[in-house]
């Protein structure tokens, strides 16, 4: 935990190469000092079909998945950093957003939790 989930239109992909994209996702999480940075995990997705206002606009969308525990603040801060840093990446891609869910502790698992 956490994971962070980079949706974006393919175009995103060709503008800046996806492991650039990856760590500064991953230091805009590692900065916020929310999380242990070995836990820190962040992938992308492109989509071949996909309608932005009912155009094949360009997009980013992170869904940020975390453990419950954090404040509001703490939480719009990071979804704040993340998106002033994609937006500084990729100036011209009027969409880019961020949402932040969170998992109870009580029923996320993983292999380490067994």
């Amino acid at each position: 935990m956490p994971h962070f989930v980079i949706d974006c239109s393919p175009r995103i992909l060709t503008k800046r190469h996806p492991d650039e994209i990856l760590r500064e996702v991953h230091r805009m999480a590692e900065d916020s000092a929310l999380f242990e940075v070995a836990n820190i995990k962040v992938r992308i997705r492109a989509y071949v079909h996909y309608l932005v206002a009912g155009e094949e606009s360009d997009f980013i969308h992170v869904f940020a998945n975390i453990l419950e525990g954090r404040t509001v603040e703490q939480k719009s801060g990071l979804s704040r950093a993340i998106v002033t840093r994609l937006v500084e990446m990729f100036p011209d891609v009027p969409v880019i957003s961020i949402n932040v869910r969170e998992f109870e502790r009580a029923t996320y698992m993983n292999r380490g939790l067994l």
